[in-house]
């Protein structure tokens, strides 16, 4: 591969990733933003975990995880719902292992399968699948996988790492959620402003599906479209919002842009090392020889973004690349993108280590030592 090219690659490549999910995630962040400062999410937290009950308390705060995941970045999230794990520990004497890990199998899950979340939004454009469809598929692998993961496993799990003397860590972020009064926002408006970008896009898909070609079903493609959807979702939590939230819209939109400018930075540098990747001929070279090994797709493109996520500690950069070298030739393996995404998608929740910033908020804000959370 001549050295002059590989600028040019990089750089279309770049943009080529961003030209496709760009606005969705500028537009996500802050979505996600008004969400946090108007209480909703602490809301859906509450509901999910009274629900659940006691016993089964760690079911719903996995849940809860994910149902925040989705609009609201892994990092962010966990800071904001940390203050549930001590006080849920103590009302249940239940072990704070077994929240921690309900909490951040819940979170990462939904980071990685349920769109509208930056990584698998790439993958549905990368794979050309039809969004909707990847939503109710992502949705489908995500609910059991939560429960088996992050309630099961963490129960199990929290028998067995025993944490001393836990307490919480003292930062701005954690005394902020500590100290906000109750959201006054209902528990219906938070859950509606919350699923209204993801009803929009799927009903677009139903609508496509039963009538086709029909001026009703245009009309709501063009509100179903996914930037489209988002956009007015937007326009909603910023017109309804504010009432519930003691900082300035000006505030809290510096705050998601400086949020979403890093991501932007980071699915672009994704999309640029997956293209030198395929052009480079190595994507080739790779997919080439694992067929070889009479590996099916689906379980090929699981294993590559599971190995990526490994070795670079990101999940969105490792659904990125897989998707960007593996997207192209959906068509000629002759297989669902449908499948196959979600397979990419899944290959990121996995192997968070210690080059995985996850790994450190996770390891920070629930106090557990490096071998507890290494052995958890």
């Amino acid at each position: 591969m001549p050295v002059s090219e590989v600028p040019g690659i990089i750089v279309s490549g770049f943009g080529n990733t961003l030209a496709g999910v760009g606005v969705l995630i500028g537009l996500g962040v802050i979505f996600g933003q008004f969400l946090a400062a108007s209480g909703a999410i602490k809301k859906i937290a509450q509901s999910l975990l009274k629900v659940f009950g006691k016993e089964k308390s760690p079911a719903g705060l996995a849940l809860t995880g994910s149902t925040v995941g989705i609009p609201v970045y892994f990092d962010a999230a966990f800071v904001i719902l940390t203050g549930l794990i001590k006080s849920l520990s103590k009302k249940t004497g239940i072990s704070i292992v077994s929240f921690v890990t309900a909490l951040g199998v819940g979170l990462i899950v939904s980071h990685s399968m349920i769109a509208p979340t930056p990584g698998p939004l790439v993958v549905a454009e990368n794979t050309s699948a039809d969004l909707g469809l990847f939503i109710v598929y992502g949705l489908l692998c995500a609910i059991p996988a939560t429960l088996v993961g992050g309630y099961f496993y963490g129960m199990f799990i929290g028998k067995r790492v025993k944490q001393q003397n836990y307490t919480e860590h003292s930062t701005s972020e954690i005394d902020a959620v500590k100290n906000r009064e109750e959201p006054k926002i209902s528990t219906g408006l938070s859950y509606a402003i919350l699923l209204l970008p993801i009803v929009l896009i799927l009903l677009n898909t139903v609508t496509d599906l039963l009538a086709e070609g029909t001026g009703f079903a245009t009309a709501i493609g063009f509100i179903g479209d996914k930037n489209v959807a988002l956009f007015i979702s937007v326009m909603v939590a910023v017109i309804v919002l504010p009432k519930y939230v003691t900082e300035t819209n000006q505030s809290l939109y510096s705050q998601a842009i400086s949020t979403a400018g890093s991501i932007l930075l980071i699915t672009g540098a994704g999309g640029g090392f997956g293209a030198i990747i395929n052009e480079s001929g190595i994507g080739d070279h790779l997919i080439h020889t694992m067929q070889n090994w009479s590996i099916p797709v689906i379980l090929l493109a699981f294993i590559f973004s599971q190995i990526l996520r490994a070795s670079l500690g990101s999940t969105t950069v490792a659904l990125v690349t897989t998707s960007s070298i593996i997207g192209p030739m959906i068509s000629e393996l002759g297989v669902s993108p449908v499948l196959v995404g979600p397979a990419i998608c899944a290959g990121g929740v996995g192997l968070s280590l210690p080059n995985d910033s996850g790994f450190w908020v996770v390891n920070l804000f629930s106090n557990l030592s490096i071998p507890e959370k290494l052995r958890a």
